[in-house]
């Protein structure tokens, strides 16, 4: 086999796409779940939906005139990306319900070796993980949850059919999740208790449906969608500045999000508690619409102690207190910053991916990491965004890595590896830009930065078009090649 994939999300599905249009037919994804979507098939929490706008939060290659709303619900998301599978003849390239157990690099044939759940084995000349840094839950080291009386549910795996009637659940963790499922578990729940580590800001989400005559107009007249998509985007890419270099541009943001919190929370003692302690856009800046309101509601209470411990179905805070509940919700998000566990992905030498990334992950240019032949990642470290569409990534990856694939072929390369003294200046670069940002030096603690080095291993500091640009061919002086 050519390449083998590992993840059928935007990121696999959009490489697979691309692929194809390059005339490359032999690859195969590997998928673990039961359906297409990664993410969006995961995630089926109460109002799960994306914080970016519809036709900015699609592939520029595979367009949509038809969203129904400005911001796209959970399911909506992934049926645009099962559409995508059917109408490019992906499914006879994907494998469902089949998990990777590991990846070894097999020196002596210049292949990688995979083995899947079952046992099955793999042999593929190149490897690529489009996994994503958002795959591995994470779960708070609280001591007693394993013990708890009753269900623990994480908002990534959250069951079919949950029933919250004359129950009380505890919610922890107040982040992008949390926020969209907390006003739906208010509205059944006879009493939500919300633990809450840190404030967030949170602006009103403009959110509607798009209108009849909008959709006829993108359907007959492309021009007008890519226009509405190239406005989101400078409006989106404007956010940058504010960010990376001069906090004090989100001045305008900040009041408005000081208004909407002031707007929908009457009780000054819960505006205190949720008024954030730290510059705006040190941890993802959020939009809801009723996460405030839901909170100020009779049946919920929020609470700001740290969680000391739980006994049985207690839940005791630092002070003391302890607090029954029936059920425990986490929305307390990924391991982004250890997004491989360890025993996975193992290289040259047999060395072990998560070791190498023991401080967080890097890479050069978020795709190749030494010591890793023939191995690349999409979304990987330092690629993901804090201003815009984190798809606009995604798509100058897949055109640097055709481009990659292509020069392996046309000159007859079986063995790719980026060299070490690249992928250090790479990242040195990276971190000194990080270095002076609102997310590095905005007083929280977020998971962008990893826990123990606090390097940020996660955002990418400039202009997405800055990427795009350092993407669009493969440098092969970077690497170290063998015909």
């Amino acid at each position: 086999m050519g390449i083998l994939i590992i993840g059928a999300g935007f990121s696999g599905i959009g490489l697979a796409i691309r692929l194809k249009q390059a005339g490359i037919e032999d690859f195969l994804i590997l998928e673990a779940e039961s359906g297409v979507g990664g993410t969006w098939w995961l995630n089926r929490y109460p109002g799960c939906a994306c914080d970016v706008q519809s036709h900015l939060y699609s592939l520029s290659f595979e367009p949509r005139a038809d969203w129904s709303r400005q911001f796209a619900g959970r399911a909506e998301i992934q049926r645009y990306l099962a559409d995508c599978v059917d109408r490019h003849g992906l499914a006879e390239h994907i494998i469902l319900d089949t998990r990777m157990e590991q990846a070894r690099w097999l020196e002596g044939e210049s292949a990688w070796q995979v083995r899947d759940h079952r046992g099955v084995t793999y042999r593929a000349r190149v490897l690529v993980s489009a996994i994503g840094g958002l795959s591995r839950p994470a779960w708070p080291a609280i001591p007693g949850l394993d013990e708890f009386a009753g269900p623990v549910i994480h908002s990534q795996r959250w069951p079919e059919h949950l029933e919250l009637r004359d129950r009380r659940v505890a919610v922890i963790g107040t982040g992008a999740s949390a926020i969209q499922f907390v006003p739906h578990l208010q509205r059944e729940a006879a009493r939500l208790d919300v633990y809450q580590r840190s404030a967030q800001w949170i602006l009103p989400k403009p959110d509607r449906a798009i209108r009849p005559w909008q959709k006829t107009l993108y359907r007959h007249v492309p021009a007008a969608r890519r226009l509405v998509r190239l406005g989101l985007f400078a409006l989106l890419e404007s956010r940058l500045p504010a960010f990376a270099r001069w906090p004090r541009l989100t001045a305008y943001h900040r009041r408005k999000a000081l208004a909407h919190l002031r707007d929908q929370v009457r009780d000054p003692e819960l505006q205190r508690k949720l008024l954030p302690d730290y510059a705006m856009g040190c941890k993802r800046v959020l939009m809801s619409n009723d996460d405030y309101p839901a909170l100020g509601e009779d049946n919920v209470a929020l609470f700001t102690d740290p969680i000391e411990r739980i006994e049985d179905n207690v839940i005791f805070d630092c002070t003391g207190h302890g607090r029954t509940t029936d059920l425990i919700v986490l929305g307390t998000g990924f391991q982004a910053t250890s997004p491989i566990p360890e025993g996975m992905i193992l290289g040259a030498d047999g060395r072990d991916l998560a070791r190498t990334w023991a401080d967080g992950p890097q890479a050069y240019k978020g795709v190749a990491v030494a010591g890793f032949p023939n191995f690349f990642t999409l979304l990987g470290p330092n690629t993901a965004l804090g201003h815009n569409s984190v798809l606009l990534m995604i798509e100058g990856q897949l055109r640097y890595l055709v481009d990659l694939f292509g020069h392996m072929q046309q000159h007859g390369i079986h063995r790719v590896c980026v060299r070490p003294e690249a992928q250090v200046a790479w990242n040195r670069d990276l971190q000194q830009r990080l270095e002076r940002t609102v997310w590095n030096r905005g007083g929280c603690a977020s998971w962008y930065r990893h826990p123990v080095s606090g390097r940020n291993a996660t955002l990418w500091p400039r202009f997405t078009f800055t990427y795009r640009w350092q993407c669009r061919r493969f440098d092969a002086q970077a690497y170290r090649m063998r015909r």
